[in-house]
């Protein structure tokens, strides 16, 4: 199944521990096993691999385990700006995220006079 942005939260996460699963046992390794060499539980990765959820870090590292963590940077890539958002930013890197300025003018809509 391809996910899409339509995809309900529990549809990714049945995919993902579909993945997970398979690229297991394209090493083939038992659960026990991945288990261990990620430092997880055997129920964590039986939890993950059934579209459960999970802690971040037991992601990490069952990834790390399976050699698809530098698969991340596909996954979220590392933000960059524009030429001209870097100028406006002059080197900078935000910090916060603002809402849209206001127009402190009338709060009526501006039409052409007779």
């Amino acid at each position: 199944m391809k996910i899409t942005k339509q995809s309900t939260d529990q549809a990714v996460l049945s995919e993902l521990g579909e993945r997970i699963a398979r690229s297991r046992l394209d090493r083939n390794l038992t659960q026990a096993e991945l288990a261990a060499k990620a430092g997880v539980s055997k129920r964590t990765v039986e939890r993950m691999e059934s579209g459960e959820s999970v802690q971040m870090t037991s992601f990490v590292r069952i990834l790390r385990a399976l050699n698809l963590a530098g698969k991340i940077d596909v996954l979220v890539p590392e933000p960059s700006l524009s030429p001209m958002a870097q100028l406006e930013s002059k080197g900078k890197a935000r910090r916060r995220a603002s809402t849209g300025q206001k127009d402190e003018g009338s709060s009526e809509a501006w039409t052409w006079s007779e």
